[in-house]
This record gives C-alpha cells, structure tokens and sequence, in this order.
C-alpha cells in the first residue's frame, strides 16, 4: 500500500482504542500496590505478600503474553484480544471482593493472563495498521498510556477516594471501563490483510525461527532489566514513601504519579525519536540516564516533595523509554513475515516472567530483610546490566536501514 492510499483513518481510530484500553490494563494493574497501604493491615499482608502479588500477575501476564499472541498469528487477532479485555476489566472488579492473601494471588494471575494478550497483540495490531515511518511513534502512543493510566492519573484517583470511600470500592470502579473498550474493539479491529490472490504461499515460521533475528534473544535480556527497573519502582514506591520516608499517602499519591507522568512522555517521546536516531542509541541513552535519576533520587529525603517528584519522574520517563522501545518497534522490526505478536509476545514474555515477575519478588525479600530503601541498589544494577545487553543490538529503524 502506498502512502497516499494508506488507511490513515483505521490508523488513528485504532490506536486511539488500543491505547485506551492499554491505559485501562496499566490503572487496573499498578492500582494494586498504590491501595497497599490502605489494606496490608486489614488482610494481614507484609512486604514479601506485595512482592509475590505483583510478581505473580508477571508471570502470568509473560506467559501469556507469548501463548495468546503465537495463538492470535493463527486464529485472528479479534478472536484473542476482545476476550481479553473482558476477562481483566471482571479481574479488576473482583479484587474489591477478596477476603485475604490467597484469593487475591488467585484473581492477579489470572488478571495477568488476560492482560498479557493486550501488551503482544495490541502491539501487531498497531504495527499492521501504522504506516512504517509512524511504528515508533505510534507503539509509543498505544504504550505509554499504561503509565499515564497506571501510574499518573491511578494513584492520585486513588488515594483521592479513599478519602471518601474504602479501597474495596475503589477496585470496583476502576474495572468497568474496560467493558466499553472491549464493545469498541468489537466493531473497529480488523484482521490483517490477506496475501494478494494468486500470490505464492509462504510457509509460516516455526517457533525456531523466532529466533532469526538476533535482536530477538538480545531484545529478551535486556527487556528483563528495564521491566526490572519499572516494576520494582512501582511495586515497591508507595511503601518507601510511606513507610521510609514517612509521607502521608496524599502525598505519596503525588509524588507517585511522578512515575506515571515520567513514563508516560517517555513511552511516547524516546520512540519517536527513534524514528530518528536509531532505536540502539535510543535505548542505551534512555538506560544510562534512568540510572542516573534513580541514584540522584534515592538521595534525596522527605523536606522536598517537588525534588522527589521531578528526579523520579526523570528515573521513570528514561526507564519506561527502554522499556517501550524493546518491547515495540525493535521486537516487531526483528520479526519473521506474519509473526509480530508471537515474536513482541517472547520479548514482552520473558520481560515480565523474569523482570516483572522474579524481580519483585527479590526486591521484596530485599526490603524485607534488610529494608525498603535498599530496594534500589538492585534497580539501579538491572539498569547497568541492561546497557550492557544493549549495546549489542543491531539497528533496525527504517529510517537508519533505508527501508523507506
């Protein structure tokens, strides 16, 4: 399809709908550890509870990721995705109804296997329907509404109503939006386009062949570091405030959202620029300046709200920029023909077993044994080895390659 006969109207509906509803995933997501506070006493939770209910929904959210979107290369894309959100939207809501630890371990995996299938498919679906010079930005759009739901506008939401309600209510309520997002996908998505008639068939990639690509196995590693990064920030923040740092949770509402709003520009801006300057160079920067922050935050004290907002909003928006530029358009530029969700599916998989899922789990027991504020040591050597990785990936921007 040429430029001028581009569908540029599919283009912009989709990913308008696709990035409403993966801005729905990330508030019903990162709503949880943001409520924490309000419920660990009530259910009897510790640190280490928080760190295995965040890392169990990783987990399955990774294997699922991978599952759903090798499934949705085969079935169809509306087959998946739609049952998807209907299935975590419900997820959502049931955690208003928990009773203690392990029905809520329960409805978080199977919340993590439902949202999965959003993060893989929702990003074939944004590739087949940008034109190539718009895939960075447009994946970073569709991406970066997890963080700006998730973790901008969801924390100060919640801990505003809690002042008028309970948090059991606010579970309720933030599940149903994404009920409408599923009816509006059911009359927007389409499939993608069928090989011209008369056309030579191409045999379909097998799982080995994933793998082709050395970005592929490169784009796994260091996914893992950045997830890392991202989800022990989130899962472990609001008890820091609170806990170490002493804020009183309107506050730590506030400065939380920093991660949202950092990671919502990085998310939509550092794949842009990608377009632009390459995705290697872009990743590597966006990893050495959220080390950087990260540091420079864990330094600060409680005196100054405004500095702890703005160094993490920095540490995020470089954080979430590696994250959205591996687990988009390099994931997707690395794929066979006819395979980006089950190839963006390994990627985002193993990103979210091993950093999203293990690496909680460990910042957990860390906080746990030694203190929450040594959380950070561990995020900030995530993000090292993650440059590290990085530094092997092999450039894939059409506009670096010549590809257009």
């Amino acid at each position: 399809m040429t430029a001028k006969s581009w569908d540029t109207s599919y283009e912009w509906k989709i990913i308008l709908v696709l990035s409403l509803t993966f801005g729905l995933v990330g508030l019903d997501r990162f709503i949880l550890p943001v409520l924490f506070p309000a419920f660990m006493d009530e259910l009897g939770l510790t640190y280490q509870d928080l760190g295995n209910l965040v890392g169990i929904l990783a987990v399955f959210w990774g294997i699922s990721a991978f599952a759903m979107g090798f499934l949705s290369d085969r079935v169809g894309r509306r087959k998946v995705l739609i049952p998807a959100v209907i299935v975590f939207s419900l997820m959502s809501t049931f955690s208003g109804m928990v009773g203690g630890l392990v029905s809520l371990l329960l409805i978080r995996a199977v919340m993590g296997l439902a949202e999965g299938p959003v993060a893989s498919i929702g990003v074939a679906v944004a590739v087949e329907a940008s034109h190539p010079k718009r895939r960075g930005m447009n994946n970073g759009i569709f991406q970066c509404m997890i963080s700006l739901f998730g973790n901008a506008i969801g924390p100060i939401i919640a801990t505003q109503m809690l002042l008028v309600t309970d948090w059991r209510t606010v579970f309720l309520l933030v599940g149903l939006p994404g009920l409408l997002m599923a009816a509006a996908m059911f009359f927007l998505v389409r499939e993608p386009a069928l090989p011209p008639a008369g056309s030579t068939p191409v045999a379909r990639p097998g799982f080995a062949d994933l793998f082709g690509h050395r970005n592929v196995p490169l784009a796994m590693l260091t996914l893992v570091c950045a997830m890392g990064g991202v989800f022990v920030m989130g899962a472990m923040m609001p008890n820091y405030l609170t806990d170490y740092l002493h804020l009183s949770l309107q506050d730590m509402g506030v400065v939380v959202s920093a991660i949202g709003f950092g990671g919502c520009i990085g998310q939509f801006a550092m794949p842009t620029i990608s377009d632009f300057i390459g995705r290697k160079l872009a990743t590597l920067l966006s990893y050495l300046l959220a080390a950087v922050f990260t540091y420079l935050f864990t330094q600060v004290g409680a005196d100054s709200l405004s500095t702890l907002f703005w160094l993490l909003f920095f540490a995020a928006l470089f954080n979430f920029s590696a994250l959205a530029i591996l687990a988009g358009p390099v994931a997707a530029e690395a794929a066979p023909i006819g395979m980006v969700a089950s190839v963006a599916g390994l990627v985002i998989g193993a990103g979210e077993v091993f950093g999203g899922g293990v690496a909680p789990i460990i910042a957990g027991r860390i906080a746990g044994s030694s203190g929450i504020e040594h959380v950070f040591t561990f995020t900030i050597a995530s993000l090292i080895v993650g440059f590290v990785v990085a530094l092997f990936l092999k450039e894939t921007a059409p506009r670096k390659t010549g590809a257009v």
